[in-house]
């Protein structure tokens, strides 16, 4: 099955607009919608579930630290229980206002430094994830594609949750399977490594290394970005090679 595409959207803030949504939304499977802790406003979101409607997408909420000055990229210190609870109440605005306007949300997905500290410490994942698994319906977590996967899938399990794994079209990744960070030379891929990294991936299942070694990653959606012309031209790209 070709992998889906998932989009981190709707994190315009007033008169402050981010990304092509519009123009991105064509091409993907997947809208992450930012929640209004670190981007999207009351009517943002609702332009945003729209936009998704008209195009048949389907839609889960993108929740974060509540750090609107910082864009969600700043690491909190939250307990287990505020992780809960921050999560449990964008999730459930986002879920309310789609299903306003007919749709249903069929997942979240942590944004930025939530979602980086959801991978790294497990304090926090299981929080998130203990959040997600008391949700009054079935929703699922989408999170990074690791080699770490199968501990990720059984801590899921013993939770009753069902997990969307995660993989990253445009950057390079390091030998233990974690991306490479963006600071080092090659971190993000030029067009010709996306479309080649892309069709790898679908086609085997594995991604090259930034020192060449070959990593199989078990990857059911690729993020993709449609922050200016060049990214909403890349994506549309992947659609056409994931379309053959």
């Amino acid at each position: 099955m070709a992998l889906l595409l998932n989009c981190d959207l709707g994190e315009s803030f007033g008169s402050w607009t981010m990304g092509m949504d519009a123009a991105v939304m064509a091409f993907i499977d997947q809208a992450n919608i930012a929640c209004g802790f670190h981007g999207g406003d009351p009517l943002v979101i609702s332009n945003t579930l729209t936009l998704a409607k008209a195009q048949g997408v389907s839609v889960g909420a993108h929740p974060s630290y509540p750090d609107l000055v910082g864009f969600g990229r700043r690491s909190m210190n939250c307990s287990a229980d505020e992780i809960k609870a921050l999560i449990s109440y964008q999730v459930a605005a986002l879920d309310g206002m789609a299903a306003s306007q007919g749709l249903e949300l069929s997942y979240a997905k942590p944004h930025g430094a939530l979602y980086n500290d959801m991978m790294a410490k497990d304090e926090v994942r299981h929080a998130i994830m203990d959040s997600m698994a008391a949700y009054h319906r079935p929703l699922r977590l989408m999170l990074q594609a690791t080699p770490q996967a199968d501990i990720h899938r059984a801590e899921a399990s013993e939770r009753g949750l069902e997990l969307y794994f995660e993989a990253f079209a445009d950057r390079c990744y390091d030998d233990d399977g974690r991306l490479l960070a963006r600071s080092k030379v090659g971190a993000v891929h030029s067009r010709e490594k996306i479309l080649a990294q892309v069709q790898q991936l679908n086609e085997q299942g594995t991604i090259t290394t930034v020192s060449g070694h070959t990593l199989t990653l078990q990857a059911d959606t690729l993020c993709v970005h449609g922050d200016n012309l060049e990214g909403v031209q890349a994506v549309e790209a992947i659609r056409a090679l994931l379309r053959v």
